[in-house]
């Protein structure tokens, strides 16, 4: 680590859980900013930092501040980038990076004009276990990859008012969750082909099931499906001509995973038990934090590149499903 001093903008639930983990594995938070003093304040009192800021202004304009992890819903996260950038600082933000390709396009634009890492917080992409298996992928391991499988279902709240069903926030499946799998396809086979979507949708227009199907040269697919409203294995699975890699529940968390030969033999067993202090959001950092101090902007986990294309898939699938959000300014 380079302790580079954080600031978290945005108090809500994800904020909590990543700076709980950047205090559990020793980075330096040094500011918080909230719309609420007293919201600031409490943050501040509940992980020990230094500065607490009532408007997020005040928070990307504090000296003590080398980067910022934006933290707030889906629609404001190209504003808020935005406004780091402009302030100077480098800055996370929380996936989906933005709402659209057009808003990811604009936020890339503005941090190479500034010379200022922008990075999308990914964090399953820089996991231990994730490691490991873009390692055995290079080796060949699995001979020619030929299909992904990836399921992100959950059973959340049915509450028409909470955030995941909310339309105007960016709510439903697709961003939510369905991210993780869409990124894990991309991270093991690229960028598609072809597309082809199905969903289904809540009372309030949030789409609730999101089945997606890619299609890459030489017949290799992936398929992915996310759901707010059912609960499912939540694994993941990269099968090819030489074996497969089975990744147990939640395989976007720190988790196991086992490689296969073709006639089913276990020849490798891998486990994060024991190997990650809190939820393992601070790797994420900790690549931030490498990147900046090699003078970078940039890096090859998940290039900037790679996540506005990510958001342009995104685009697609609700392009196909007729799915457009509040105020959303067409591409």
């Amino acid at each position: 680590m380079t302790h580079l001093r954080w600031g978290i903008l945005a108090t809500g639930g994800i904020a909590h859980a990543f700076t709980s983990d950047l205090r559990a594995n020793g980075f330096t938070v040094q500011a918080v900013g909230s719309r609420s003093a007293d919201k600031a304040r409490a943050f501040a009192d509940e992980f020990g930092i230094p500065h607490a800021h009532g408007s997020y202004e005040d928070l990307v304009a504090d000296p003590e501040v080398d980067i910022v992890y934006v933290a707030t819903p889906h629609p404001m996260h190209a504003v808020d980038a935005a406004l780091v950038l402009n302030a100077g600082k480098h800055v996370l933000v929380e996936k989906p990076f933005t709402l659209n390709r057009r808003e990811a396009e604009s936020i890339a634009d503005l941090a190479e004009s500034k010379g200022l890492l922008a990075m999308e917080a990914m964090w399953t992409r820089y996991l231990p276990h994730m490691a490991r298996i873009r390692e055995i992928l290079a080796a060949g391991t699995l001979g020619e990859v030929r299909t992904v499988i990836a399921d992100h279902c959950q059973d959340l709240p049915d509450d028409l008012t909470h955030r995941i069903n909310a339309l105007e926030l960016g709510g439903g499946s697709l961003l939510d969750l369905g991210i993780y799998p869409i990124s894990f396809a991309w991270d093991v086979l690229g960028e598609p082909l072809t597309i082809q979507s199905h969903a289904t949708f809540k009372e309030t227009g949030a789409d609730a099931t999101i089945a997606t199907i890619f299609g890459y040269d030489g017949g290799r697919l992936a398929t992915t499906i996310s759901a707010s409203d059912t609960r499912g294995p939540v694994t993941a699975s990269i099968l090819g001509t030489d074996g497969r890699i089975e990744i147990d529940p939640w395989w976007f968390t720190p988790t196991s995973f086992r490689v296969y030969d073709v006639d089913g033999t276990v020849t490798e067993e891998f486990s994060s038990d024991g190997t990650v202090t809190g939820r393992g959001m601070h790797f994420q950092a900790l690549e931030a934090e490498r990147l900046i101090a090699e003078g970078r902007t940039d890096g090859e986990i998940l290039p900037l590149a790679e996540t506005v294309a990510i958001m342009g898939t995104l685009d697609e699938i609700r392009a196909q499903i007729g799915l457009t959000y509040p105020g959303e300014t067409p591409n």
